[in-house]
């Protein structure tokens, strides 16, 4: 890859990524809740989501999705559900005592991983934008892989420092508001931003949702 169209690549991603969408609100709200060992699962499992759309790449599987316009209605309606039942646990869950936030029980670290895998891979427009962005960056005559590689190795520290960022600011803010019921509302407005996104997912038929 040139290291003009590295740069370029560079650049877009990091606009892509600091951009709130489901995946910064997944890890603000696990930030908020569990602290960062939870964001950090979480955020791993959203990375793990880029390495399965960018071998769905290489492998030709998403223009073989882009395709059935069906089966990508079916998995954005999934996603969104998803995001939105994700917001009305956080809602609806129990109020917790004030603890500091790095203490607050989280579950299994497996379990945020899975969580936000689901969340990535539910959402079509992503594996959609990446089949739309990569190709503008592929060098004819250069290896394919070798290219995949190192657009993969650069989208995937871009969103996991932007994420971490993101989470450690829900961190920072949680701590800020000791009192259960701040909390209480700082939970709330995460699970409402994934409830919109899921709303948002659910109407918007085209057009990447970072």
């Amino acid at each position: 890859m040139a290291l003009d169209v590295f740069f370029i690549y560079l650049a877009t991603w990091s606009v892509v990524a600091l951009s709130p969408g489901p995946a910064v609100m997944f890890a603000m709200s696990q930030g908020a809740r569990h602290g960062m060992r939870g964001a950090v699962a979480g955020t791993a499992g959203i990375l793990l989501g880029h390495v399965v759309c960018f071998s769905a790449v290489a492998f030709g599987l998403a223009a073989l999705l882009a395709s059935f316009s069906g089966a990508v209605n079916a998995i954005r309606i999934v996603g969104a559900l998803y995001l939105m039942y994700l917001g009305a646990r956080m809602i609806l869950s129990k109020a917790r005592k004030a603890t500091p936030v790095a203490a607050a029980a989280a579950p299994a670290h497996g379990g945020l991983v899975l969580q936000g895998l689901a969340v990535q891979l539910t959402n079509p427009k992503n594996l959609l934008f990446v089949l739309a962005l990569l190709p503008q960056f592929i060098r004819p005559g250069h290896p394919l892989l070798l290219q995949l590689a190192i657009m993969l190795a650069v989208t995937m520290l871009i969103d996991g420092a932007v994420l971490l960022v993101y989470a450690q600011l829900a961190v920072r803010g949680a701590r800020a508001l000791k009192e259960s019921r701040a909390l209480r509302w700082l939970e709330r407005a995460f699970g409402a931003a994934l409830i919109f996104f899921g709303l948002k997912l659910l109407k918007v038929g085209s057009g990447p949702i970072s």
